[in-house]
């Protein structure tokens, strides 16, 4: 039963965690804005979701967990993404070579964080689902 459950979130986690490392990726973006030489970073969603849903997340993220009691359950540490970083091509290059163009990285960081509430907010409304079928059976 729990298997199930879980495949049935998986998609909706590992789109958020995507969706979450793509924002900290547009948000250096932004922060190195005035920073000559920086090169702009984004990543293909799409194309990172579907090489998570096939594969599984590739590497650790290094946080051990230690059973203290022969009754709790073990679980395997969540793994961070590696993700394939893409350099944006910039319509127009800053004398100093940085590649950042504000207008693109604020509406791509809108953007993202629209999406990431809507993905928040259809995961709320699936737990809700199952909540409702769960208590009506019991």
């Amino acid at each position: 039963m729990l298997d199930k459950l879980d495949a049935a979130f998986q998609f909706r986690q590992e789109a958020l965690a995507l969706r979450n490392q793509r924002q900290e990726i547009l948000s250096a973006n932004i922060a190195n804005a005035d920073t000559p030489g920086y090169q702009a970073r984004d990543v293909d969603f799409a194309a990172q979701l579907k090489k998570v849903m096939a594969h599984g997340r590739v590497t650790g993220n290094g946080v051990g967990l230690t059973l203290t009691s022969d009754r709790h359950i073990p679980v395997q540490p969540q793994k961070r993404l590696e993700m394939d970083l893409l350099y944006r091509v910039p319509y127009q290059t800053a004398m100093d070579g940085n590649t950042v163009d504000m207008d693109m990285e604020r509406s791509n960081f809108a953007d993202n964080s629209l999406k990431y509430q809507a993905e928040l907010t259809m995961t709320n409304a699936q737990i809700k689902s199952m909540m409702s079928v769960l208590q009506s059976q019991g």
